[in-house]
């Protein structure tokens, strides 16, 4: 769906997206997708710079972008909780091409977020501190997803984490790594289970906390219709995070399967009045809970593309953001993705 750009001068930092080449796993005969997961993935099997630049310069005014992990580009060989520092030194590279100018203005990947396995406790800061040595100063945190549920059908090929995450002691010993060295944590998990994050943030005061997609609501598997009926419980939750300083809130993620919403994979695509008209109870609960200060936009792209293009994604945000002061909507939209991930754009 093509649709003119809203508010085209509006400056936008991006701070959720993945790169990934997963053409290899698309190969040979496939059976059918058995989880909307799996059909987005064939739907965008390759998502690198040139797939990145084509999005973010379509007509937004996208400034910045921040890279969030997703397993690519691991490294090979020797130690495995060191393999995902393969995928920093991967990113850095693809900062680096855009740092020099020559694909334009915007500065993609300014900054990185990438994994460590924090089960491995006090091991783990061994581990921050090779990423932190090839990140080019663009390191800014790690993401290790809770996400997990009593219903496979919930995650589908995700749905291999175990329950209880961030209330684990190893978990937290390699947590507590992390404000020392200056780094923020971004926090994967279900609405169901957004009472461990609480505990956790309770605990860890001293760092910054980021809720991913809103908390992820769940409309799928066992809780097919139901989004509304838990829908008191996930503004709860979401009030008891915002009643922690340390935590911040990402506006995005409704795309994806899990909430199960109508516009997901829908033919024909929705337009951003529609995605905005689902979402809208959501962001507009996060913004009030949390301030537009402490909330910023995410595309989550390419992931987020089975609902709609980049351009109507931030269509739909700006529809949302409609009626906010010019300061509000600076946070939104720039300016709470750079002092959380401390960017100099």
């Amino acid at each position: 769906m093509t649709e003119d750009i809203l508010e085209p001068d509006l400056p936008i930092i991006d701070p959720h997206h993945h790169l990934w080449d997963r053409r290899a796993a698309m190969t040979g005969e496939l059976p059918p997708p058995k989880h909307g997961f799996e059909a987005m993935l064939r739907m965008v099997p390759l998502y690198l710079f040139p797939e990145l630049l084509a999005d973010t310069t379509g007509g937004h005014n996208v400034i910045g972008t921040v890279y969030m992990e997703c397993g690519a580009m691991y490294g090979q060989g020797g130690d495995a909780a060191f393999r995902p520092v393969g995928e920093t030194e991967f990113v850095n590279g693809v900062a680096a091409m855009a740092a020099s100018g020559t694909y334009g203005p915007s500065r993609a990947c300014a900054g990185i977020v990438g994994h460590v396995d924090l089960t491995l406790g006090a091991a783990a800061k061994a581990v921050l501190d090779a990423h932190l040595a090839a990140g080019g100063g663009r390191f800014r945190g790690i993401r290790h997803a809770a996400a997990s549920d009593p219903d496979p059908a919930v995650l589908g090929p995700l749905a291999h984490r175990p329950p209880g995450l961030y209330l684990d002691k190893a978990f937290r010993e390699g947590f507590a790594q992390l404000a020392p060295l200056g780094l923020s944590f971004d926090a994967w998990l279900l609405e169901p289970q957004l009472g461990d994050l609480i505990d956790l943030a309770r605990a860890f005061p001293d760092t910054t906390i980021v809720v991913d997609h809103v908390g992820t609501p769940l409309g799928i598997g066992a809780y097919a219709g139901r989004r509304s009926e838990r829908f008191g419980v996930w503004r709860d939750n979401m009030a008891a995070l915002a009643a922690l300083p340390n935590v911040n809130v990402k506006l995005g993620g409704l795309a994806m399967v899990f909430p199960g919403f109508d516009s997901y994979m829908s033919e024909p695509p929705a337009s951003s009045a529609t995605l905005a008209d689902e979402w809208r109870p959501y962001v507009a609960a996060c913004i009030e809970a949390f301030g537009p200060r402490r909330c910023m936009f995410e595309s989550n792209f390419p992931v987020d593309r089975a609902s709609c293009t980049y351009n109507v994604l931030w269509n739909a945000f700006k529809i949302l953001s409609h009626g906010y002061s010019a300061e509000d909507k600076t946070a939104l939209f720039s300016d709470t993705a750079r002092r959380v991930y401390r960017l100099d754009i």
